[in-house]
């Protein structure tokens, strides 16, 4: 009876052990902290929506903290996806690209998002990073534009700003999209709390749907689609 007993014991302390387990967060997200005196910090609601809709909507379980980590911080490594945004001077120092660099070679996924006036600054930053590489815009049919989601002519327009058409870029390492980069389109204002922009439920749904293609594309990679 009491050998009965223990085994029923044990059994019941394994379940409460897994379902510990699996009530932790699978992923990890981080925002860029990068020096030049850019405002890393803008949108602060911008990625916990995104967390939070991508958790609701896809069954995704993404923790939903989710800090400022350094560039040239080793904490990096603890996010497999990070989101870069602000308006103004982004700088590396050549530890902060090494570090960066290394990153994104085991597996790390970088997402920048251009807030409007980032864009002068950000490509040659990347350049210190992969100086072997260049943007290039994404096609339509890639799957990062299908992998929760359909976007069939990619990347929606959130914000004017100067009136052109969204543009999505990448950089590829040996075939594999390490960094993408939204120009012209200003997600991270749509994943924003209505209050801060105003932006249409209907512009604000269409920003979060693209974001959680980032996120699956990231975590899930091409076969996970």
């Amino acid at each position: 009876m009491q050998a009965t007993f223990r085994i029923a014991l044990l059994a019941a302390i394994l379940a409460l052990t897994s379902i510990s387990v699996l009530a932790q967060a699978s992923y990890k997200v981080g925002v860029l902290k990068y020096k030049g005196g850019g405002d890393y910090y803008s949108n602060p609601t911008s990625v916990p929506n995104l967390v939070k809709f991508c958790n609701d909507q896809t069954g995704t379980n993404i923790a939903t903290e989710v800090p400022f980590v350094e560039v040239g911080s080793v904490a990096l490594f603890d996010f497999p996806f990070v989101h870069l945004t602000g308006h103004g001077n982004v700088v590396f120092s050549a530890s902060d690209a090494e570090n960066l660099r290394t990153y994104l070679l085991a597996g790390g996924f970088l997402h920048i998002d251009d807030n409007y006036g980032m864009d002068a600054f950000i490509r040659p930053e990347m350049k210190k990073v992969f100086p072997e590489l260049d943007f290039i815009e994404v096609p339509f049919s890639h799957p990062i534009y299908h992998s929760a989601y359909d976007f069939n002519t990619g990347l929606p327009k959130v914000h004017e700003h100067d009136g052109k058409s969204p543009q999505g870029f990448a950089l590829f390492w040996e075939g594999r999209m390490v960094c993408f980069y939204s120009y012209e389109c200003d997600l991270g204002d749509g994943w924003e709390d209505y209050s801060v922009h105003k932006d249409s439920e209907e512009t604000r749904i269409k920003a979060l749907k693209m974001g959680v293609n980032l996120l699956h594309y990231a975590f899930l990679g091409e076969d996970g689609m």
